[in-house]
């Protein structure tokens, strides 16, 4: 591996959501392999910036792998070539010396872009809202033990708890669909004994709120689960939809 990079960019730029948008070539040299993704972009805008050019926008926080906000498309892959890594863990050695890279935006109609790499997210936040809350005993804190919870339940409420609402199963969809992170708030709380009491209202009003966002349909493709940089299983899209039918005849 060499010391250094040198790399061709070729990046998504576009002013507002309204500007039409093109691939714009930028050359990146002197990179460091050990940089993140996320690194290798800030260099960029340094260099940028002190040219008196406008830096690419692009979203981040805690780039940890945490948050979510890293949205890239990376050589037509969400977050990248490396399974299972969100763009901020995505280090350069995971390219070679001379590449020619392409970052655009999520594609999506529940994505709108707000400037270069930048997208509105919001969607994913209402279709959380649209769950509400659970019903819990006011007062004094329980004891971590009162409420039992099967060692199956547990460990499938984290699997699903994983979810850090980054969108890349909706960008590697071909339909756009937000199924695997819906089923992933929804079944989070539907293994829990908390979440029972609205188990049913839950799934009913965030599918529906899923399609009002303009989402497309899960034809069960599993491009989803490949892309989820926490590897959330498209089991949970079985548990939602069984768990829809039994809410759509109970509710009949």
């Amino acid at each position: 591996m060499t010391d250094v990079m040198n790399l061709i960019l070729h990046v998504w730029r576009q002013e507002n959501a309204d500007a039409a948008g093109k691939m714009v070539v930028y050359q990146a040299d002197d990179i460091n392999p050990n940089m993140s993704f996320l690194e290798m972009l800030d260099v960029v805008n340094e260099r940028l910036t002190e040219r008196g050019e406008v830096p690419i926008a692009f979203d981040h926080d805690c780039r940890e792998g945490i948050c979510g906000s890293c949205s890239l498309m990376i050589n037509g892959v969400a977050h990248g070539p490396m399974k299972g890594t969100a763009t901020c863990q995505l280090h350069m050695r995971s390219f070679k010396d001379g590449d020619t890279i392409y970052i655009e935006p999520w594609r999506a109609r529940a994505f709108p872009v707000i400037k270069d790499l930048s997208v509105d997210r919001s969607a994913l936040d209402r279709i959380i809202q649209a769950g509400g809350f659970i019903t819990a005993p006011t007062g004094g804190a329980q004891d971590a033990n009162a409420i039992l919870v099967p060692k199956d339940s547990a460990e499938g409420a984290m699997d699903a708890a994983a979810c850090i609402g980054c969108g890349a199963c909706v960008a590697a969809c071909p339909n756009a669909s937000a199924s695997l992170f819906t089923a992933a708030k929804i079944t989070h709380l539907g293994f829990l004994p908390q979440g029972q009491a609205e188990r049913y209202r839950r799934v009913l009003a965030m599918v529906a709120q899923m399609d009002a966002e303009g989402f497309g349909a899960c034809t069960w493709f599993g491009e989803c689960q490949e892309a989820c940089p926490k590897e959330i299983s498209i089991d949970t899209i079985t548990r939602m939809n069984r768990d829809y039918l039994n809410a759509t005849v109970r509710r009949a």
